[in-house]
C-alpha cells in the first residue's frame, strides 16, 4: 500500500530534498503539487511527472485523492495550510519551525487532535542513522551520565531580496530559528528536557533585520549543559557541523553529521582506564578506546516522509516529531528570543 501525498510549497526545500527522497521510497505515490508561482509549479510537476499541479492550497486539500499533505511554505503560513488540511482531515508532515510562535503551534496542535489526523513535524536530523546510533548508545549508558554536548549547524546566507527567512514576519526570525531549533530538537532527544536557556543573538555581517549569529546555552533537568552555535555567516567549506556529547565514561564525535546531507563521520571515546585522577593530564598516555561509529547513510528526507506513511498505513500515532514535540521545541525557540532580548536566563 502506498500513501497518496500532495506537497503545498514546491520550491525550496521540497524540490532540493523531501520530493526527490519522496520518489525513491515505495510507500509514497506524490499525486500532486502546489505553488503560488505557476510556472514554478508548472516545472516541478513536470520534473517529478506529477499529474496534478495547482497555485492554490485549498484546491490542492480539496482534492479526494490526496490523502496527506507535506507543507513546505514559509512560516507564516504553516498555521492557516495546517488548519485547512486538518479540518478536511488530511494527514500533515509540517516543515519546522512549526509556527511563528507559540500560541500558534497550540492551535496546530489542537486542531490536528480534534481531526483525528497523524501530524509529524520536518525535524529530519532524528531520522539520520549516525544520531540513530548516538541516542542507542547514550540510552545504554555507555557514555554513562551525560554532563555536556555541542551542536553546530552553520551557513553562508547572504542579503538576497525577497528571502521571507530574512523577513522577521514572515520567518519568525534569523538563524536561531532556521537553524538553531534542530540542535534544539537533537539535545532534548539526547540529553532529555530543558530547564533553562540563555541566548546571544545579533547581526554582525549582513544587513537583513534578523539575527545572522546566535549562540545559546542550554540547560537540562539533568542538570547537563549544552552549547548550540548557528550562524548564517559562516562560509559553508568552514563550518564542520559539529556534534559533540560528553558523558562521565566517555563521548561522542561527530562532523557532517548535523545538515541536510546522509553521512558524516563519528566516533566514540571510552575509558573505564581514564577515570583516574591524573595530576600530569597527559591524555595522549591515556588508555582510551577509540570506536568508530558507522552505519548506512539513509536518505533522512525519504525516512521522515515513510515514517508518517506508515503510521497512516497502521493507524498509530506516531511517537517521533509529534506535534506536541513541535510546540515544545517552539517554547524553547521563544525562551531564547526572550533570553536575548532581556540579557537574562528563561526557565522553561
Amino acid at each position: 500500500m502506498t500513501v497518496k501525498w500532495g506537497v503545498i510549497g514546491a520550491g525550496g526545500i521540497a524540490d532540493r530534498r523531501t520530493i526527490p527522497g519522496m520518489l525513491e521510497s515505495d510507500k509514497v505515490e506524490l499525486i500532486a503539487v502546489m505553488d503560488i508561482d505557476e510556472a514554478r509549479v508548472k516545472r516541478v510537476a513536470e520534473k517529478y511527472d506529477v499529474s496534478a499541479a495547482y497555485t492554490k492550497e485549498e484546491d490542492l486539500i480539496a482534492d479526494p485523492n490526496v490523502e496527506a499533505v507535506y507543507i513546505a511554505t514559509p512560516v507564516y503560513l504553516h498555521k492557516k495550510q495546517a488548519l485547512m488540511a486538518a479540518e478536511a482531515e488530511k494527514h500533515i508532515l509540517l516543515e519546522k519551525p512549526m509556527a511563528l510562535n507559540v500560541s500558534e503551534a497550540e492551535e496546530i496542535a489542537e486542531a490536528v487532535e480534534k481531526a483525528g489526523v497523524k501530524f509529524t513535524q520536518g525535524y529530519m536530523m532524528r531520522f539520520q542513522e549516525l544520531h540513530k546510533r548516538a541516542k542507542e548508545m547514550i540510552d545504554e549508558g555507555i557514555l554513562g551520565e551525560a554532563v555536556f554536548a555541542r551542536a553546530q549547524l552553520s551557513c553562508w546566507y547572504p542579503d538576497i531580496e525577497g528571502a521571507w527567512r530574512q523577513d522577521p514576519a514572515k520567518g519568525a526570525g534569523g538563524s536561531l530559528v532556521d537553524l538553531a531549533s534542530h540542535c534544539y530538537d537533537l539535545l532534548w532527544w539526547f540529553m532529555g528536557d530543558i530547564s533553562e536557556v540563555f541566548a546571544f543573538c545579533d547581526t554582525l555581517t549582513f544587513s537583513y533585520p534578523v539575527e545572522d549569529s546566535s549562540t545559546t546555552l542550554l540547560r537540562f533537568k539533568s542538570g547537563a549543559h549544552a552549547v548550540v552555535d548557528a550562524f548564517f555567516n559562516v562560509p559553508d567549506a568552514a563550518g564542520q557541523s559539529r556534534l559533540e556529547i560528553y558523558g562521565n565514561k566517555g563521548s561522542i564525535q561527530a562532523k557532517h553529521t548535523i545538515g541536510q546531507a546522509a553521512g558524516g563521520e563519528m566516533e566514540a571515546y571510552i575509558s573505564e582506564a581514564a577515570r583516574q585522577y591524573d595530576p600530569q593530564q597527559e591524555k595522549a598516555a591515556l588508555e582510551v578506546e577509540r570506536q568508530e561509529i558507522t552505519a548506512e547513510p539513509y536518505n533522512m528526507y525519504r525516512a521522515q516522509v515513510e515514517y508518517l506513511s506508515r503510521c497512516i498505513e497502521e493507524d498509530r500515532e506516531p511517537v517521533i516529531n509529534t506535534h506536541a514535540s513541535g510546540v515544545y521545541i517552539m517554547r524553547i525557540i521563544e525562551a531564547a528570543y526572550e533570553s536575548a532580548r532581556s540579557a537574562k536566563a528563561v526557565a522553561i
